[in-house]
């Protein structure tokens, strides 16, 4: 299945969890909570207050090596905006891709996850843990803190 089918297919509609394609183009579902929309809500205002020159979107669509996977919220420079528009799925990750952690996630698929933003081209992707901590990590590894100065740990307590 490729991903403007899942798209385009009214029976997707208005589903209360989060659909990604894997690698053989099969879907895969996450059940969300309402904690977990406060969560992306606060972060994507977070970016909309501090980082200017960007937009925030959430249910971010990512083609990657492992089929689309969708980020939870992203931050694009104006630049990618310019570039890819609003293209879906993106052919290129945005900047900064953040993933919120729901109690099915498992350590690995985050870790998973971590790894196709970077490869499709995130500067950075967060992990937001539901108990706000926030894992920051780069092309070179984890990262005490983001490149571009936003605490979002702040805003999810």
């Amino acid at each position: 299945m490729q991903w403007a089918e899942v798209v385009d297919n009214p029976y997707f509609e208005n589903l209360p969890f989060k659909i990604e394609l894997n690698r053989y183009g099969k879907i895969e579902m996450t059940p969300a909570s309402n904690k977990h929309g406060r969560l992306q809500s606060r972060i994507s205002a977070l970016f909309e207050r501090k980082l200017k020159k960007g937009e925030a979107l959430t249910e971010c669509s990512v083609q990657t090596t492992e089929g689309v996977k969708v980020a939870d919220v992203a931050w694009c420079s104006k630049a990618f905006i310019k570039q890819h528009g609003y293209e879906t799925p993106y052919t290129q990750a945005p900047e900064i891709c953040v993933e919120v952690v729901s109690p099915f996630n498992s350590k690995e698929e985050m870790t998973n996850k971590v790894q196709l933003y970077l490869q499709a081209g995130a500067e950075e992707v967060w992990i937001a843990w539901e108990n706000g901590i926030v894992d920051y990590y780069g092309k070179t590894g984890k990262l005490e803190q983001s490149a571009y100065g936003v605490n979002v740990a702040i805003a999810i307590k």
